[in-house]
């Protein structure tokens, strides 16, 4: 694994196996509003590369209002810094917009493990005749009770079998 000392060194851009590291630290970042999926599973870093002798980071928040993206950008420098990369910069990309597409196949059964049911459908083909399944039993027989949930990414749902409310992410 890289030390500062080798971060710090010119052969480092031209390391495929220190980009890599740095995607294994960033894979261990938590979203800090459900923090069971990381930055990566989330579809947040959009990539990590070498620019001018820095590692340069680039993230798309969840939306271009979202409260917690100074809170995530600063989490992924640490984490980086604490790795032994010296030289981070980490780069705001709004353009294309982030979207729940981007969320792993294994960030979606972590929502769901959590108790959130991950977006159904894509956000680029919407579809209105969706079933939400609770995360809780599994059931599809479940009914939207505001379209607002505990955050403006999510939806308040009620499962009709177990009664127990949830969360859904929205497609977005």
């Amino acid at each position: 694994m890289p030390t500062g000392d080798l971060i710090a060194s010119d052969q480092t851009a031209a390391d495929p196996q220190a980009l890599k590291h740095a995607w294994q630290v960033l894979d261990e970042v938590m979203d800090p509003e459900v923090p069971v999926i990381s930055l990566t599973d989330l579809g947040i870093v959009r990539d990590v590369e070498w620019r001018g002798g820095q590692l340069c980071v680039v993230l798309t928040p969840t939306y271009s209002g979202c409260p917690a993206t100074e809170h995530i950008e600063q989490s992924a420098k640490n984490a980086l810094n604490e790795a032994g990369f010296t030289r981070v910069q980490i780069e705001q990309q709004l353009a294309p917009a982030w979207t729940t597409d981007w969320i792993s196949q294994r960030g979606r059964e972590r929502l769901k493990a959590y108790g959130i049911a991950p977006p159904v459908g894509s956000a680029a083909k919407p579809s209105f005749d969706k079933i939400i399944e609770c995360p809780l039993c599994g059931s599809s027989n479940t009914k939207e009770i505001t379209e607002f949930g505990s955050t403006a990414c999510k939806a308040l749902y009620q499962c009709n079998d177990c009664l127990e409310p949830f969360d859904y992410f929205k497609c977005i």
